[in-house]
C-alpha cells in the first residue's frame, strides 16, 4: 500500500472555505504564538495556493496532463528561528488550518493506463537509499529502478536498467478475497468513499481499510499507525487529507511542530506523538510525520525506535514506466 493529490474533478460540488473559514484558526495560532515566552519561536510560514500531494513546494510542471510539485534544493528556505512545539491549542488549530487549506483542491483519479510516479528515499543506518517505482493505474503494471535482480545466476543483471513487469488485471480477483493489496485505483476509490468527518472517517479506516488490529493496542495507537500508513499513498482525495489531519489532532498527545527539517532536510513543520513505553506494535519514543510548511504535502516520516525514517523525494502521473514529471 502506499499518499497522489490535487487533480481536478473529485469534489466540484463542494463549497469551498471562505476567508471566514480560514481567518479563525489563523487568528488563534496567531495569538497562541505571541504568547510563547520561549526565544526559539517560529511564525507560522505563511500559506499559499499550491497543488496539494507533491513532495513539496517547488518548480511546476506539466506531465501527461496533470500538474506535479517537484522538489527544489532544501536551500531554497530554512527555519527561520528553530524548531518549536505548540501548545495543544496550537497544534489543534494549525492542523485544522491545514485541513481548512487542503480540501480547498479538487482531485480527479488518472486514466487507467498512465502510471503513478513515486521517488523516495530510505535511510538504513543513517544511509540515505533512494529508488524510482512506476506502478499502472490499473495495477496491470509495475516498474522499478534501481531493479531487483533475480534469483540464481546475477551475473547479466543490470541494476541501471529499468526493470517492467506486466500482469493481468486482478482488481476483480482481489475485491472478491478481500485482498488487502488492492490497485493504486482501488484504494483510491476506497479513500474516495470516506466521509471528511475525522471520527467517522477513522472508523470506516479500522473496519474496512485494515492494516490488521494488535491485541492491547489502544484506538489512539491504531490510527496513529493507520495514518502513519494511509500518508504513505502517493494520491490521496482531498477531503481525506482534510480528514486525517483533523482525526491528528484527536489523537491525545499529537503536537505540532514549526521550524523543522524532514530527513532530507527540506523546510518542514512535524507532527507527532511520543510514546514513553514501548506499544503492542513494538513503537517507542518518539513518532513524526513531515509536511511541507506552505503546501501541507506529505514530505516523510521518522521513528526513533530505530523504524523506518523515509522521505518522497518527488512524485507524479505520466504516461509511461520510465518517465519522469
Amino acid at each position: 500500500m502506499n499518499e497522489l493529490s490535487e487533480f481536478r474533478g473529485l469534489r466540484a460540488d463542494a463549497p469551498l472555505p471562505d476567508a471566514d473559514r480560514l481567518a479563525a484558526p489563523r487568528a488563534r495560532l496567531t495569538a497562541a504564538f505571541r504568547s510563547e515566552t520561549r526565544p526559539e519561536r517560529a511564525a507560522l510560514p505563511r500559506r499559499r495556493m499550491i497543488l496539494v500531494g507533491a513532495a513539496t513546494a517547488g518548480t511546476l510542471a506539466v506531465t501527461a496532463g496533470i500538474l506535479a510539485i517537484l522538489p527544489e534544493d532544501s536551500t531554497r528556505t530554512s527555519a527561520r528561528k528553530g524548531p518549536q512545539t505548540l501548545s495543544a491549542g496550537a497544534s489543534a488549530d494549525a492542523l485544522e488550518l491545514a485541513a481548512a487549506t487542503v480540501e480547498k483542491h479538487n482531485g480527479t483519479e488518472p486514466g487507467p493506463k498512465q502510471w503513478v510516479y513515486d521517488k523516495s528515499t530510505v535511510f538504513v543506518q543513517g544511509k540515505p537509499q533512494s529508488s524510482e517505482e512506476w506502478t499502472r493505474w490499473d495495477g496491470t503494471g509495475h516498474a522499478n529502478l534501481p531493479g531487483i535482480p533475480p534469483a540464481g545466476d546475477i551475473s547479466d543483471f543490470d541494476p541501471d536498467k529499468l526493470q517492467i513487469w506486466y500482469g493481468p488485471n486482478q482488481e476483480e480477483k482481489w475485491k472478491k478475497e478481500g485482498y488487502d493489496d488492492r490497485s493504486q485505483r482501488q484504494f483510491y476509490r476506497f479513500l474516495a468513499t470516506l466521509p471528511s468527518d475525522a471520527d467517522r472517517m477513522m472508523k470506516r479506516i479500522r473496519q474496512e481499510h485494515a492494516i490488521g488490529s494488535i491485541k492491547g493496542e489502544t484506538r489512539a495507537q491504531r490510527d496513529w499507525r493507520e495514518i502513519d500508513v494511509l500518508y504513505r499513498s502517493v494520491l490521496i482525495p482531498p477531503n481525506v487529507q482534510a480528514g486525517l489531519f483533523r482525526a491528528l489532532a484527536k489523537i491525545p498527545g499529537a503536537r505540532v511542530t514549526t521550524g523543522v527539517k524532514d530527513p532530507l532536510g527540506r523546510a518542514a513543520i512535524g507532527v507527532s506523538v511520543t510514546y514513553a513505553d514501548k506499544t503492542p506494535a513494538g513503537w517507542q519514543g518518539k513518532q513524526e510525520i513531515f509536511f511541507d510548511p506552505e503546501s501541507y504535502a506529505y514530505l516523510g516520516q521518522s521513528r526513533d525506535d530505530g523504524g523506518m525514517v523515509s522521505a518522497r523525494a518527488a512524485w507524479g502521473v505520466v504516461n509511461k514506466p520510465g518517465a519522469r514529471p
